[in-house]
């Protein structure tokens, strides 16, 4: 193997080279093939995040090491469970599915956190809130007309300061926090708009007759 290739495998096991296509078995469609080690992953994200909650709301005032440390964890987890992935190559309809709705989960349950016991601006976080509706109104809109929605360079990278400044919240770094959120937040709505302009772009697919 030639050193250029080395390069190239190491960035897609890194996930830094995406220009593959997306995997067979993780297409509309494909078995959903729960029991793979990404998704148990996937699986130990979902109960991580329950802990945060409850950790959280019995900090008293939203700053709680315990609570800050989990979130953390689950934020790495959608890291790990990729790798792991294209490690073990144990690829699944239902990993593709749940790792988004995880991260998804986790900016909601964070941005609930930081608002009850305002932590961040809640203007920010009110935005934040309305831009997770509406995607999950244009991911709806994406299964009509283009059967899945494709996730781009810019919201994959907006996850990271999102989930940073709520994790920097929770530990008490407030100010580094909202300017990681106002990073986030602006780089989600730009993604946002390039979902929608992807899922315009052509007319709905339809059945044939």
């Amino acid at each position: 193997m030639t050193e250029g290739a080395q390069r190239r495998g190491l960035r897609r096991l890194l996930g830094l080279d995406r220009s593959a296509p997306p995997p067979p078995s993780t297409l509309p469609g494909s078995p959903l093939r729960p029991w793979t080690i990404p998704n148990l992953v996937g699986y130990a994200r979902v109960v991580g995040l329950v802990l945060f909650v409850v950790f959280a709301a019995r900090s008293g005032d939203g700053h709680s090491t315990a609570a800050a440390v989990l979130y953390g964890a689950v934020a790495w987890g959608d890291y790990l469970d990729g790798i792991l992935a294209r490690i073990t190559g144990q690829y699944s309809r239902l990993g593709a599915l749940l790792d988004p709705a995880i991260d998804r989960l986790m900016i909601i349950a964070g941005a609930g956190v930081a608002w009850n016991f305002e932590l961040l601006p809640r203007t920010w976080l009110a935005l934040l809130l309305a831009r997770e509706i509406a995607m999950l109104a244009l991911a709806r809109m994406a299964l009509h007309r283009r059967g899945a929605i494709t996730i781009n360079w810019v919201g994959r990278l907006a996850v990271w300061p999102l989930m940073s400044s709520l994790f920097f919240a929770l530990a008490g770094a407030l100010g580094l926090a909202h300017g990681l959120l106002v990073i986030g937040v602006v780089m989600a709505y730009l993604a946002s708009a390039l979902y929608a302009r992807v899922i315009f772009a052509r007319p709905p697919v339809t059945a044939a007759r």
